[in-house]
């Protein structure tokens, strides 16, 4: 339901999931006046003291149809909360964004790939392979170095292996490859990683933030600087290939469109993520309207907020955990001396090492001092 012309009260947007993201989801809703219900599978600390957090089987009919009583529009935290679920509940009486139709597509990334590929978006070369013989010909086809994937469930450096060698294939397809095989990829020879974010409402308005430059350390982000220092060019390819790409899955919400930026300036797309991303946590600080307001006013087909950015620069840093067990507070203090950095803790129960506890995010004037104050901060802390 489009509230652009409703003011008899304050919607309402139920949340699949728990995580860092419905939290920031949340917390950029309820300072609009937005109320806000979640649904975990299981007790989430991120979103535990935010709104209605419920708690049960998602995949329950029964269970979904009381989380969405009251709710105006429900959206998801991953790609892989249970759209359809509530899509069959509500048989459109509550819309659902992004749709079940667009997850299903960007779940699997040979059915994403096939469908970038039908829009004219420039990728790198792939195959989807239903045998280990055709990942074989593949890594030979593609020179002998390739990126093998899952073809769901790989993120954050889980799901993914970099082959040089067939020994490395044969080991990668007993770890990665499902009933129908899995994702080669040619290893594209970038010079930087690129991302954008896209705001999409079901009535057609757009938005497009700048295009950052990402650096991955063990295949996860690890550091964004905004906005990439990269030729207009670029700028402008990158952003037309994240529209186009919003528009061939049929996105409503936020988008986060990942590139390979080449020696030549040109761009190839990477991958999508139909939602908030770790690539715009930056724009809490750093821009008019976060990805997360931009998201809730997106689904609600409320009008869109500026994207563009309050100061010359950002940099925002992953907190990873450093140990397993209950979460600690080292350094956290110490952090808080550093008066230009705005630190985010997601409120996880338990730490993991390399597991996203939370972000800081430095804004200012040079890219390079802020990457150092950025670094400073989030290496001090110890979670």
């Amino acid at each position: 339901m489009s509230q652009k012309d409703s003011h008899a009260r304050f919607p309402t947007i139920g949340i699949l999931g728990g995580g860092q993201l419905g939290r920031m989801t949340a917390l950029a809703a309820i300072r609009m006046g937005i109320h806000v219900k979640t649904l975990s599978p299981s007790p989430a600390g991120p979103v535990a003291s935010l709104g209605e957090a419920h708690v049960g089987d998602w995949t329950d009919a029964s269970v979904m149809r009381t989380f969405m009583e009251g709710c105006d529009v429900v959206t998801v935290e991953s790609e892989w909360a249970p759209a359809e679920v509530a899509e069959q509940v509500s048989n459109g009486t509550v819309p659902v964004f992004p749709s079940s139709r667009t997850l299903v597509t960007i779940r699997h990334k040979g059915r994403q790939k096939h469908a970038l590929t039908a829009a004219g978006i420039p990728l790198g070369a792939y195959l989807s392979c239903s045998s280990l013989k055709e990942a074989q010909a593949a890594l030979i086809a593609f020179g002998g170095k390739a990126v093998a994937k899952k073809f769901e469930g790989s993120y954050d450096g889980y799901g993914n292996a970099t082959l040089t060698s067939l020994s490395e294939l044969e080991q990668a397809w007993q770890d990665l490859a499902a009933d129908d095989g899995l994702l080669m990829e040619a290893f594209v020879p970038f010079v930087r990683e690129l991302a954008v974010m896209v705001a999409r409402s079901p009535s057609g308005e757009t938005v497009v933030y700048p295009v950052v430059e990402t650096q991955q350390k063990d295949h996860r982000c690890h550091a964004v600087m905004a906005p990439a220092r990269i030729a207009d060019s670029t700028s402008a390819a990158a952003k037309q290939a994240a529209l186009d790409a919003a528009s061939a899955v049929d996105l409503v919400g936020m988008l986060g469109v990942e590139f390979f930026e080449l020696e030549d300036g040109s761009i190839l797309l990477n991958e999508l993520a139909p939602r908030p991303h770790n690539t715009g946590h930056y724009t809490i600080e750093a821009c008019h309207a976060s990805q997360f307001e931009n998201h809730a006013r997106s689904i609600l087909d409320l009008p869109l907020g500026s994207p563009e950015m309050r100061m010359p620069a950002a940099v925002m840093i992953n907190i990873l955990g450093h140990r397993a067990g209950s979460v600690r507070t080292d350094g956290y203090a110490q952090a808080l001396e550093q008066s230009n950095a705005s630190i985010h803790i997601y409120a996880k129960a338990e730490a993991r090492p390399k597991r996203k506890m939370g972000h800081v995010t430095v804004t200012g004037n040079s890219l390079d001092a802020l990457r150092a104050e950025a670094e400073k901060a989030a290496n001090t802390i110890l979670l």
